[in-house]
């Protein structure tokens, strides 16, 4: 029989780690991928959930899963057709790690998902957490899958004020998880600890009366839950101006461009231009943007709109100007391919957030001139 005390004398692991399966068997969030044992389809969900709220993945997974059911499914679509049902998500290099992944657990592994952690990480996209999450909950691996959500807890719960992106403090937080959980039921032990994290044990104010580990958390005892777990200071993220042109010639197409593979937003359609010089016009900044990029001569005609958006590392504005193409065949330097539209052909593209409102603004510019 297990002892209620660890050696320290708190409570032991083995018996907080139950109280949270029992926890988490009555208060379980009603996901639609936790009602699949489709290896497949709990892949999916973990991909989409890297760095994105639930209730942002909710409609995308659905839509997504009906696009594309399996795995010869989405290896045999286009990169073009993957980005477009990815639309509006962000983070797009999930969207083309999942393809190349399928293509290759299709072509080289007679598709047959890998089913361990360690498999799990040679597929591209793949991490050590979402490589942990799929094998425990998909395989019935005992393997623990730590993100921010889980390190919020065990840090709270044991009291420990390090750093959790520190390397030696993660390992401790694994021994502390591995010490909690009961063998063949990792997928619903990391699950439980998610749930927690999103509804009780949440960054600022934790509903910590309703917590079923209250009695046993280190952080409650002391007064310190607010405080844990400690961060790293980070720097403010850099600005960044960027101009885009919507470049028409004289048959009522514009110009659109998709950007490089390998880059930020890989694979997206999006108006030609680029980021600012210091000091720099913006007229100029978009002529100079545009000849480098396409090799073209344009007019820089009136600013359209304004746009703010925040990236991960930086806050851009975007400015996009009406532009007409005056000389020169478009090429190809630094873009991965162009195409002359009409604005109704632009849904048949996929494009960041940023330029999705210039398009909305097109639109209502549209509408407002119609007799």
């Amino acid at each position: 029989m297990a002892s209620l005390s660890g050696v320290d004398g708190t409570e032991n692991p083995a018996i907080i780690g139950q109280r949270l399966l029992d926890w988490y068997e009555r208060e379980r969030r009603d996901l639609p991928w936790r009602r699949t044992c489709d290896p497949y389809a709990i892949w999916v969900a973990e991909i989409m959930l890297q760095q994105t709220r639930v209730e942002t993945v909710l409609d995308y997974y659905e839509r997504f899963l009906a696009r594309f059911p399996n795995l010869d499914a989405l290896a045999a679509a286009s990169i073009n057709e993957v980005l477009k049902a990815w639309e509006g998500l962000g983070y797009y290099a999930r969207a083309r790690h999942l393809h190349k992944a399928a293509q290759q657990v299709t072509h080289d592994l007679g598709g047959q998902m890998p089913a361990t952690a360690e498999a799990l990480l040679l597929l591209p996209g793949v991490g050590r957490y979402t490589a942990a999450a799929i094998a425990s909950i998909a395989f019935r691996q005992d393997s623990i899958a730590l993100d921010g959500n889980l390190d919020r807890v065990l840090c709270r719960l044991y009291g420990i004020d390090d750093d959790p992106g520190r390397l030696n403090t993660q390992h401790r937080l694994e021994k502390l998880a591995q010490a909690m959980l009961s063998p063949g039921h990792a997928g619903d032990f990391n699950q439980a600890l998610m749930d927690l994290g999103a509804t009780i044990c949440t960054p600022t104010k934790p509903r910590c009366l309703l917590c079923p580990l209250m009695s046993a958390c280190q952080a409650h005892q002391e007064g310190i839950q607010n405080d844990l777990p400690i961060r790293a200071t980070r720097s403010q993220r850099p600005h960044r101006d960027v101009t885009a042109g919507i470049i028409w010639d004289r048959t009522g197409h514009f110009l659109i461009t998709q950007r490089p593979l390998d880059g930020l937003l890989g694979g997206m359609w999006e108006f030609p231009g680029g980021k600012r010089r210091p000091g720099e016009a913006l007229a100029a900044c978009l002529h100079r943007e545009i000849s480098e990029e396409l090799s073209i001569e344009i007019q820089v005609g009136e600013l359209l709109c304004t746009v703010e958006h925040a990236f991960t590392h930086f806050q851009m504005t975007l400015y996009a100007f009406e532009c007409s193409w005056l000389g020169g065949m478009p090429q190809c330097l630094g873009c991965s391919d162009l195409r002359w539209v009409t604005l109704d052909e632009l849904a048949g593209y996929p494009f960041p957030v940023a330029d999705q409102r210039i398009i909305s603004f097109l639109r209502e510019q549209r509408t407002e001139h119609s007799p």
